[in-house]
């Protein structure tokens, strides 16, 4: 069971969502619940995956629809990612 960062577990279909991916995209999803926005090298640091578990992580939470992606600012190169706000 994915309990999240605001101590609710109560199903949803983000969370149903998530409880179909594999342990390390719930892993990122979790560093960015509580640390976001983060770069994908922050994202790697702090979860100590390697880049490609990483970005696989990443691209399956944004297929999911669970996170967002933007550009970082202070290098274009590079982009920022943080879990999707549900209203």
């Amino acid at each position: 069971m994915v309990v999240f960062a605001d101590g609710n577990d109560a199903p949803t279909p983000e969370r149903d969502a998530l409880t179909d991916l594999p342990p390390s995209a719930k892993l990122v999803f979790k560093v960015l619940e509580y640390d976001s926005p983060l770069t994908q090298a922050e994202l790697r640091e702090r979860t100590r995956l390697s880049k490609r578990t990483t970005r696989h992580g990443l691209s399956l939470l944004k297929d999911a629809g669970l996170i967002e992606e933007r550009v970082y600012i202070p290098d274009a190169r590079k982009r920022i990612y943080e879990p999707r706000v549900v209203d």
